[in-house]
């Protein structure tokens, strides 16, 4: 199951997550169109993505930056994008534009200082958008707790999409990368499950002055744990099951 959609619109327009999706898959299809060769491809992101070995050393901090925009497949990419999409647009509202760039930076430098700290002697480089990413659902964790987050939730035969309080969308997600982190197996995974945990980490410390601004818990109590704008409401899709009646 993964989220797809919430219910929660933004009073402005979210130029700025706008942009950040616009910008990564801009660049993905640039590399990714004019590099035709799986060493060069991997080429490419020993130069700009970040590897931890080198950073430890002081060399490509820049590429801290550089790996933020930077994706290992169609899927990564689509990924990323959706999770931002669905949950950039209301940290932007709160943050306004400049503020949130300078936060969703911020949170990709907090998830590479999380991996670099968890795997420091690695030289496979860091790439994705996930870390800031992470960072933004953080914030989103304790800015809105209680904000309507749809499921698409899918098993052999049937799907169905149904609504879930974003508490427990982005628990069980961190969760999941705790214990993926600390697996025994995480290395051959090739995820950086760390960056993951260091960009939520960020994102929920540097919204936390913010929620503060808000009211802290009367902010919660005034805008019961959602975004304050009037909500969308889908059609959900029901089950693929047949229904069978009682002879």
């Amino acid at each position: 199951m993964f989220p797809i959609r919430d219910h929660n619109p933004s009073s402005r327009t979210p130029y700025v997550t706008r942009l950040l999706v616009a910008a990564n898959i801009l660049i993905f299809l640039w590399y990714w169109t004019a590099i035709d060769t799986e060493r060069g491809l991997q080429f490419f992101f020993q130069t700009w993505g970040l590897v931890p070995a080198k950073a430890m050393v002081g060399l490509e901090l820049e590429n801290a930056f550089s790996s933020m925009f930077l994706h290992a497949g169609w899927m990564h990419l689509a990924g990323n994008m959706l999770f931002l999409w669905i949950f950039g647009d209301n940290m932007e509202d709160q943050f306004g534009h400049v503020g949130f760039l300078a936060f969703y930076l911020a949170c990709g430098l907090g998830a590479a200082f999380g991996q670099v700290s968890a795997d420091p002697r690695s030289f496979a480089p860091m790439v994705g958008a996930s870390g800031a990413i992470a960072g933004v659902m953080g914030g989103y964790l304790l800015m809105f707790p209680r904000a309507k987050i749809d499921i698409f939730f899918y098993f052999l035969i049937f799907f169905r999409i149904f609504p879930v309080p974003a508490w427990i969308v982005l628990g069980l997600w961190l969760g999941l990368q705790v214990w993926s982190g600390f697996a025994p197996s995480s290395g051959d995974a090739g995820v950086a499950y760390f960056a993951h945990l260091g960009g939520f980490v960020a994102g929920f410390v540097l919204t936390f002055p913010l929620w503060l601004r808000r009211g802290g818990i009367a902010f919660w109590q005034r805008t019961h744990g959602a975004p304050p704008n009037p909500q969308t409401e889908y059609a959900l899709s029901p089950s693929h099951i047949p229904k069978v009646g009682r002879r």
